[in-house]
């Protein structure tokens, strides 16, 4: 099957996170390919990646950037489809850098944005995007919500059986 979200991040630092998205897109049974691509140390590697992503059939790009995080905007520069920007936490700035380059694009060139570090959110944004045309993998992400839901009521359940005490012991563990 073809992927339809293209993982993109400029560099393998990013991966961690990045992968929580894999892991939201493989839970759901999205296919996805995943590129480590600098848009400042190869453009024209990144050039022909967001040129050729409509070509292969992405129907979303989430691209992860730290620090000056130009690989969302220029993706979405290039890209028609929608782009989703995950920004980096950073050493010097704690992601805010990442976060201000990624949320704040010109008119015209819209970039969705997650939380810092927010893998798991891209993913599911761009499942949802998908699920727009696609009933079945609406259903999925019914499921996936409903499980989430469950899981809080089991956490909730625990904390009243145990107590405050016990259940802050038993997250230590």
């Amino acid at each position: 099957m073809a992927a339809k979200v293209g993982i993109v991040m400029g560099s393998d630092s990013d991966m961690p996170v990045m992968a929580k998205a894999a892991d939201i897109l493989d839970e759901l049974g999205i296919p996805y390919e995943m590129a480590i691509i600098s848009a400042h140390r190869e453009p024209d590697i990144f050039f022909q990646y967001a040129k050729s992503a409509e070509e292969k059939g992405f129907k979303v790009i989430i691209a992860g950037a730290g620090m000056a995080a130009h690989l969302p905007g220029m993706c979405a520069a290039i890209f028609p489809m929608p782009v989703i920007g995950i920004p980096m936490h950073t050493s010097s700035l704690g992601g805010r850098d990442s976060l201000y380059s990624i949320v704040q694009m010109p008119s015209g060139i819209p970039v969705a944005t997650v939380a810092i570090n927010g893998g798991a959110n891209a993913g599911l944004l761009a499942a949802r995007i998908l699920a727009t045309s696609d009933g079945e993998l609406l259903e999925r992400l019914k499921r996936y919500s409903g499980k989430l839901k469950e899981q809080v009521e089991q956490k909730d359940a625990r904390l009243h059986e145990i107590g405050c005490r016990a259940y802050l012991e038993s997250q230590k563990k």
